[in-house]
């Protein structure tokens, strides 16, 4: 799967599948992308492989007080990705929307969806939570398998 910013300064290759997509209500997301939600691809970060530019990193609050490392491009300010505290940089949220098809990755989940619009309709079969969720109850096996061989990396 390849993405981009919208100016093209930044592109990138996922060098694999993504493990999970979320879609995310919560109303930190919906300030930060000036949307309803994000919708965001979880990947390992070491399946991301830049082709042209080099995103900035831009350090942000968010709901937890352990703050979001967002990957941006220096020209657009397109985000591409961000880090959260939990997995640090081992993995990465990647923002569907900058990627060429972004249709190949409908959400696997609906999650913090107390805080949704409610206009927003949620498709019916995709689990849907008011909050977080866990994922020993949701993701796959070679999913979870797979980010735990990650997490394996930093200790």
């Amino acid at each position: 799967m390849e993405g981009r910013c919208t100016c093209g300064k930044v592109r990138y290759r996922l060098t694999d599948r993504p493990l999970f997509t979320h879609c995310c209500h919560c109303t930190w997301c919906q300030r930060e992308t000036g949307s309803a939600f994000v919708l965001n691809a979880l990947i390992e970060t070491a399946c991301i492989e830049l082709h042209h530019g080099t995103p900035e990193q831009v350090v942000t609050p968010s709901a937890s007080g352990k703050g979001q490392i967002i990957h941006r491009c220096p020209r657009c300010k397109v985000a591409l990705w961000s880090h959260y505290a939990g997995a640090g940089e081992l993995m990465s949220f990647v923002r569907v929307g900058t990627l060429e098809d972004a249709a190949q990755l409908p959400p696997d989940i609906h999650i913090f969806t107390e805080t949704k619009l409610p206009w927003v309709v949620l498709p019916k079969g995709v689990p849907a939570m008011p909050a977080f969720y866990r994922r020993s109850e949701h993701w796959p096996d070679w999913a979870l398998k797979r980010r735990e061989k990650a997490l394996a990396h930093r200790m």
